[in-house]
């Protein structure tokens, strides 16, 4: 089904085409239909007369107007008018949007296209630390990775999701140490993440008074690298323990993985890794240690292998391998760069990460370039840090961070004090799922309506808020009109044969328009992997259905207007629950 955007797009590139305009100096970008910002301007709006004109040299009003001329749009829409330096604004027509929502109506994906240019996408999201509880710092990586997986799966492309655990490195020594001579059965039965936790703090701390236990933790890890039978037997048993403190959480949260291929699957090919960036000239031995250095021409400022200290740039080489032989985070990341590309084939790998690994990232990447994989993009999704009231990173009175299981039971036990206040007549079952979903939702909600660069305040008041926008005033529009369909349906009212809807008040003619624009909702949403706008959108559909449900009576009218309206309410609560969907949000029929 072609979105109305599109459909105004086709007909202004056919005016284009006919008067033999060129557009090869101007931007698609510049050239696209978008929907205007405020409505006294109409609906859609065409801006591409300005800079068309500027390349040849013409009067961007005289342009639009040539445009305007060689338009055919009397279907959709009433006569272009030409505004300002020479905007070109559409203004629907409203028996087009009556055929144009019953399209939509039937058509199973909302009025949304799947995309012409199908791609495959590796995205890299989560990734906890095997023997370490997953704290309230994994929920954003964990949350933006998924809605952006489920975006991109639904707009029609390939998608490869990789939970890259770390699950090797010098700390398992320590655990090791831990293990073979502080372990509590008793406690690893009650909390297995927080006795291995505990096993690391204690070692480590011994470590940084003890020489002789800092070595005895270096000559376990050496032995785990070299396979010695023990080592390997207790880290397994680590991971073991670990992946069923992952499976919970990711289960409470609907989110899988494809793969969950951690650092260790990558140990192995690490010295091929810097032996060919040797043999390429990419990496160099400098002070025993092996390294990439910058070979860019661009300003020292715009390049990641140099820094400024103190006034004075110096290099900063990426490190592949120390001068005692062990690799580091880069080379592991060079080695699965290598190995997504070559077993997937990606147009493209999605790093969702936080933002303050963008230098990492950036050498990362550079070095990428210069070996072998150009051909595949790779980037970056970065965000912010989850803030307290103090305004610096969330913690508990220890000054930790707060586990995630722990805020997920803090959300539900939150959500169902609310639930049994609204609804005290509901059965037990029904009332802790309702908190389940709504204290849950409440969490995704409020890390990705924002937007993902900026740090948030963790609030639980404005979370679990039912006005503004937040998931349980979504969720509450959805209830409410799932609630009235089912009254429908109780009184054997059938709207499903419409041949179109009827469209009678401004109320109901905006919330069409609205529905119109859940396509570029997404489309906007995965430009820059962003999954705020689609919230963003949610939010305003939901305020415009109140909107419509306000001053149209719905069950009280007379038909064919009384079918129409349910017609509408029954392609709103789809496209709510569609969007939240999209964005790993359950919803429930009843709060």
């Amino acid at each position: 089904m072609q979105t109305i955007q599109k459909q105004l797009q086709k007909h202004i590139d056919s005016a284009l085409q006919t008067l033999g305009i060129d557009t090869t100096d101007v931007s698609a970008d510049a050239l696209r239909v978008v929907p205007t910002q405020n409505a006294q301007f109409g609906d859609y709006q065409w801006n591409g007369a300005l800079p068309l004109a500027k390349t040849s040299k013409q009067n961007p009003r005289i342009l639009a107007q040539q445009i305007i001329d060689n338009l055919s749009v009397s279907e959709i829409s009433q006569a272009p008018e030409i505004a300002g330096a020479g905007f070109v604004n559409f203004r629907l027509k409203t028996d087009f949007l009556e055929d144009f929502a019953k399209r939509v109506l039937d058509d199973a994906r909302l009025g949304v296209p799947m995309t012409g240019n199908p791609q495959t996408f590796v995205v890299d999201f989560s990734a906890p630390n095997v023997a370490k509880p997953m704290h309230v710092g994994h929920i954003r990586s964990t949350v933006i990775g998924d809605a952006i997986q489920r975006l991109l799966r639904f707009a029609g492309h390939n998608v490869v999701t990789d939970n890259h655990i770390g699950d090797w490195g010098t700390q398992f020594g320590k655990i090791i140490v831990g293990w073979k001579n502080h372990l509590d059965a008793d406690a690893l039965a009650r909390d297995a993440v927080e006795e291995m936790g505990r096993l690391y703090k204690l070692v480590n701390d011994q470590a940084e008074n003890d020489a002789t236990v800092e070595e005895n933790a270096r000559h376990e890890t050496l032995k785990l690298q070299n396979g010695d039978e023990e080592n390997l037997a207790i880290w397994n048993k680590l991971r073991d323990l670990s992946q069923i403190q992952f499976d919970e959480i990711y289960g409470r949260l609907d989110i899988g993985f494809d793969v969950t291929l951690g650092e260790s699957f990558y140990n192995a090919q690490l010295h091929d890794v810097v032996e060919t960036l040797q043999q390429l000239g990419i990496a160099r031995q400098s002070e025993g240690a092996i390294a990439v250095f910058s070979e860019s021409d661009e300003p020292r400022k715009n390049d990641p292998f140099w820094k400024n200290q103190d006034g004075e740039w110096q290099a900063f080489p990426l490190l592949v391998q120390k001068s005692d032989g062990a690799s580091l985070y880069g080379t592991t990341d060079l080695a699965t760069i290598r190995y997504r590309a070559q077993t997937w084939q990606p147009d493209a790998i999605l790093y969702v990460v936080d933002a303050r690994q963008s230098l990492h990232f950036q050498q990362v990447f550079a070095t990428a370039k210069r070996w072998r994989y150009s051909s595949t993009r790779l980037q970056h999704i970065a965000f912010g840090t989850i803030l307290g009231d103090d305004r610096t990173p969330l913690k508990t009175r220890s000054g930790a961070p707060p586990r995630l299981q722990d805020l997920l039971d803090e959300a539900e036990s939150r959500a169902l004090e609310i639930v049994r206040e609204k609804n005290p007549d509901l059965p037990e079952d029904a009332q802790k799922n309702i908190a389940r979903v709504v204290g849950i939702g409440a969490i995704k909600y409020a890390d990705l309506s924002g937007n993902r660069l900026s740090d948030y305040v963790f609030s639980w008041d404005k979370m679990l808020a039912l006005q503004g926008n937040s998931a349980p005033y979504l969720l509450y529009a959805f209830v409410r009109i799932r609630s009235i369909l089912r009254r429908a349906q109780s009184d054997d009212i059938e709207y499903s044969k419409l041949e179109k809807l009827t469209l009678q008040e401004p109320a109901e003619i905006e919330l069409v328009k609205l529905l119109a624009r859940f396509p570029i909702a997404i489309e906007t949403a995965l430009e820059d992997y962003r999954p705020n706008a689609l919230c963003d959108y949610l939010f305003d559909l939901a305020q415009s259905f109140t909107g419509f449900y306000d001053v149209c009576p719905v069950l009280k009218s007379e038909e064919p207007l009384r079918s129409s309206r349910l017609a509408l309410c029954d392609l709103t609560s789809r496209v709510l629950g569609q969007g939240l969907g999209l964005l790993g949000i359950e919803t429930v029929e009843a709060m």
